[in-house]
């Protein structure tokens, strides 16, 4: 099954998010204590734990490349490597990656939390739903609240602590009652979670279905102290042969404030290749973020990179 697209579904969150207040007037880059014209980059790696060559693969390009960020899904066969990874090296930004759905045709995973209590979330066989379209009307919010705060809480009793939470293929952000859980939850482990500003161009590709959030909550996050980053590039629309390339050209692109490049890691191996038609994607992602023609890019461009851990201190004040 393709999850191409899958990560642009979940602007349709914020066509209502037009601006928010920051503290004293300051926008997020000088709060974080660089220039007003200072461009950030948070390169960051989705589907940590889904296979053992996408832990590896993601752990190269942070260690040896250019990933400042990953995240984790609880939910996955691979993540106890994951978290030995992730304990093995503290220092890395690692996030939780919270998973709603088993997107794959053979590959699956069902909740975290026992089924009985999300039984609306999964399917006959026990396995979280393929996409939010199938899911539709089936999960309901408090399931939704009951699943993600299980799957933060595995992360935090296996050792990992989490610099930020985002949502795989943007379900949290398709209702509003989710949405409304993905932030309860947020504030509840004290984490900043992945909320961009919308651009015009994301807002044309918008299903209206997408457009989900009430004036109520948009009036919450606005008067609060949430942290929006100021750009969200979901990926790239290049072949594997031209990724390197794209990747670099992207980075003259990057603009003033702080931005998160959202990319996948992995090795090319029968693993992978049995589970996802993206696979090729995949492995020129790792590649690029490996390859020094896209530090010298990101450094031409005087892009600085940095982790969600910088935001989560800012907002919570905490180290």
């Amino acid at each position: 099954m393709k999850n191409s697209g899958a990560q642009g579904l979940f602007i349709g969150l914020f066509v209502i998010l037009t601006s928010l207040a920051h503290a004293e007037g300051k926008s997020l880059v000088e709060r974080l204590g660089f220039p007003p014209d200072a461009k950030l980059l948070i390169v960051h790696a989705d589907d940590v734990g889904l296979a053992h060559n996408v832990n590896t693969a993601t752990l190269e390009a942070m260690t040896k490349g250019w990933v400042s960020s990953a995240s984790i899904m609880a939910p996955c066969p691979w993540f106890p490597e994951a978290v030995a990874l992730a304990e093995a090296n503290p220092r890395l930004d690692f996030g939780v990656h919270l998973t709603l759905n088993a997107e794959w045709r053979y590959y699956r995973w069902g909740p975290v939390a026992p089924l009985a209590q999300v039984r609306g979330l999964a399917d006959r066989h026990g396995f979280l739903w393929h996409s939010y379209l199938e899911g539709l009307g089936r999960g309901t919010a408090q399931e939704v609240e009951t699943e993600i705060r299980a799957q933060i809480r595995r992360a935090v009793d296996f050792g990992i602590r989490p610099t930020h939470i985002d949502s795989h293929m943007g379900t949290l952000f398709m209702e509003s009652g989710y949405f409304a859980a993905y932030r309860k939850v947020a504030h509840e482990f004290q984490l900043p979670y992945l909320l961009p500003r919308p651009t015009a161009n994301l807002l044309e590709k918008l299903d209206p279905r997408q457009r989900v959030v009430s004036n109520g909550l948009f009036k919450e996050i606005e008067a609060s102290d949430d942290i929006v980053i100021d750009h969200l590039i979901t990926g790239i629309d290049a072949s594997p042969e031209k990724r390197l390339q794209a990747y670099v050209d992207l980075m003259k692109q990057v603009k003033p404030g702080v931005t998160e490049l959202i990319i996948h890691c992995g090795e090319d191996c029968d693993e992978l290749r049995a589970i996802t038609n993206s696979w090729a994607q995949r492995v020129a992602d790792k590649r690029a973020f490996t390859d020094p023609f896209v530090k010298k890019a990101i450094d031409e461009a005087g892009v600085k990179l940095i982790g969600w851990d910088a935001i989560r201190k800012l907002q919570y004040g905490h180290k």
